[in-house]
């Protein structure tokens, strides 16, 4: 069954939009975000492909790329029983 993020090979979602001068966060919770799921997968609490399984079931195309991030390492984190 394709995942949400599954698009393999589709058309029509138009150009990729790049920023000039974009940041590499937007906000200090990104960043955060991204040091924790680096801790926790250097702590071997998690590994990168169970991260990216999380990420696909988890996705909400309402939220933003950090928001999907994190409410895969909490589900991550639940489902190992750590919280």
């Amino acid at each position: 069954m394709p995942r949400i993020n599954d698009v393999g090979g589709r058309d029509g979602f138009g150009p990729v939009r790049q920023e000039l001068d974009e940041p590499p966060f937007h906000a200090d919770w990104e960043a955060h975000v991204m040091a924790m799921n680096r801790a926790l997968i250097r702590r071997e609490v998690y590994n990168l492909d169970e991260f990216r399984d999380a990420v696909e079931r988890t996705m909400s195309h309402e939220s933003s790329y950090y928001e999907n991030w994190f409410r895969a390492i909490r589900t991550l984190l639940e489902e190992k029983g750590v919280v």
